[in-house]
Formats: structure tokens, C-alpha cells, sequence
């Protein structure tokens, strides 16, 4: 059974400013997004799952699914922010979504086998795709063994200022045993090196692991979601800026001996527009990966 790919989109309409605007940076204006489903299909993923807000379906349809259809079997799921479970009510003052990690938990009735989660606005690379689903193929009629690509810090920079990334700690099985999110990263004097609580700047090697929130999932992962979900509104409904994150679940598994996540390392480049100064830097990379027929020009 081939993988699916699970594209969390709920935030897009608000990010671009519509589905409009979203943005072309490819030599023919392809989206980031486009990037990322030719590659996952030329893995050997089998169907697209994207989540999405149910107030912009018809413009999505329209403007995304239309050019996918007709390569991979697509499917929409939906987050609102009154899919709680029975027993809670959204709270008046509510208008921050409830997460990442909500967001997943929408795709619980479409999705049967092994499943990969990623942004919809994160070029990934086509080296980490093939890396993920060739896993998640080993993963069926299994639970509890998860995974994520595990980027090397060094090539996830941005030029134009800091950024914040997980920084992931593992055993000596390359299993996630943590992660520490590190709020402040760039490169100084040639050496890649993080804030610390004292201010103090901490250089960290090159092939660190990060996560580009690019995991890898077996279904039963949804029941784990659920149950968590009900704790985490128990100690956090009033709390209209809560929101629930993967790497809060994922911690909460690894922490009780659940589940173990195997960090897969992956040579391929993450890129995105962090800062608007960003946007120049990633139309040209992928022109010259275009220029160097590393994808084809036009994409599809």
C-alpha cells in the first residue's frame, strides 16, 4: 500500500491574504506547494490529503486540486475551530486555531494507511520525500514506530535574520528522544549557534538535527491525538493562545514509552519565505534547479 501525503493547508487564506495571492515563486509561477506534490509523487506517494478551511473549498478546488487530480487521488478534509470533542465548547474569545496537531486529527476518516504530514509553504526537497515514503512502506500493520526527517540545522538557515528550530536529541538508535526549541539560530563567524536563556550565543555543529515539521505516521497515531486532545483542553480551553502542536504529542509518547520516532537524516536544502527579504533568494534557487534539470520547467 503506497503512503499518503497529508498537506496541513487550514492557514493558507490567512497567510497569503486569499487563496489568490498565493504565491508563484517557480520560473513559471509555481507555488512552493508544487514543489512538494511533484516530488512525493515521483516517491511513490498514492494520495493527497490537504486540510483546509471550509470557507475557502470552492477556491481551493479551483485553484489547487484541479491541477493535482489528474496526477494522485485527492481528498479535502476540514478544521474548524469548534471540532472539539463531546463535552467542550469553544470558548467566546476564541480565534486562534488549536494547531498542528488538530489539524491532524481531521484526517482520521480518510486516511487507512501510513502517512507523512507536512506544511503547505516548505520546500522540502525531493531527497527527503523519497527518504519518508520509502519508510512509511515498511510501516504497515505496524504501530507506534513513527518518524520525522531530521534536517541538518546548517542547511535550513535563513540570510536574512534568525530563525526558530527544533533542535532534535536522539539515542544512539537515532530514535527522538527530545526536542529543544531554540528560538534564535544564524550563523555567526561561519558557525551555526543559537541564543541561549542567558543571552549567550552556543555554536552547535553544522549536521545537527532540526525538525521541518516533515513527520511520518501510522494510523493509530489518530486514537493517541484523541485522547491527548481531551488532557490537553482540560488544562488549556480558557486559554484562547494554547494551541496543540505535534511535537507536544509526540514528546508526550516518547516521554511514557509508547512510541518511538526514528529522526531520518536527509541531505536536501529546506527553504522558505521566513522574511519577505527571503523571496528573491528562493525564486532564484528554484531557478537554478530548474537550470540545472533537476525539476522540469514547467513544473507540471
Amino acid at each position: 500500500m503506497k503512503p499518503t501525503l497529508f498537506v496541513l493547508a487550514a492557514g493558507m487564506g490567512s497567510r497569503y491574504g486569499g487563496l489568490k495571492q498565493l504565491d508563484g515563486v517557480g520560473p513559471n509561477g509555481e507555488t512552493i506547494m508544487d514543489y512538494s506534490i511533484f516530488d512525493a509523487v515521483n516517491a511513490g506517494f498514492g494520495k493527497l490529503v490537504f486540510v483546509i478551511r471550509q470557507s475557502f473549498e470552492k477556491d481551493f478546488k479551483e485553484k489547487i486540486v484541479e491541477k493535482y487530480e489528474k496526477k494522485i487521488p485527492v481528498e479535502l478534509v476540514f478544521q474548524e475551530l469548534d471540532k472539539l470533542p463531546q463535552g467542550f465548547t469553544l470558548p467566546p474569545d476564541r480565534v486562534k486555531p488549536w494547531g498542528t496537531n488538530h489539524a491532524v486529527m481531521m484526517g482520521k476518516d480518510v486516511i487507512r494507511e501510513p502517512f507523512a504530514v507536512i506544511n503547505a509553504d516548505d520546500f522540502y526537497g525531493r531527497e527527503s520525500f523519497k527518504i519518508l515514503a520509502d519508510y512509511l512502506k515498511t510501516l504497515e500493520k505496524t504501530e507506534n514506530k513513527y518518524c520525522m526527517i531530521g534536517y541538518r540545522i546548517g542547511n535550513t538557515l535563513s540570510e536574512s535574520g534568525t530563525v526558530a528550530r527544533g533542535v532534535c536529541e536522539t539515542d544512539k538508535e537515532g530514535n527522538l528522544t527530545g526536542v529543544v526549541e531554540r528560538t534564535q539560530v544564524k550563523r555567526i563567524d561561519g558557525m551555526v549557534s543559537y541564543r541561549d536563556e542567558n543571552e549567550n550565543w552556543i555554536a552547535i555543529d553544522d549536521n545537527t538535527p532540526v525538525s521541518m515539521n516533515m513527520w511520518g505516521f501510522t494510523p493509530d497515531y489518530f486514537n493517541h491525538s484523541d485522547d491527548y486532545f481531551v488532557h490537553f483542553l482540560e488544562e488549556n480551553a480558557e486559554n484562547i493562545k494554547a494551541e496543540y502542536f505535534i511535537p507536544l504529542l509526540v514528546n508526550h509518547l516518547i516521554v511514557n514509552g509508547v512510541s518511538s520516532v526514528k529522526v531520518l537524516d536527509t541531505p536536501s536544502r529546506w527553504f522558505g519565505v521566513t522574511y519577505a527579504e527571503d523571496r528573491p533568494g528562493v525564486v532564484m534557487k528554484l531557478r537554478q534547479l530548474a537550470d540545472d534539470g533537476v525539476y522540469p520547467s514547467p513544473l507540471w
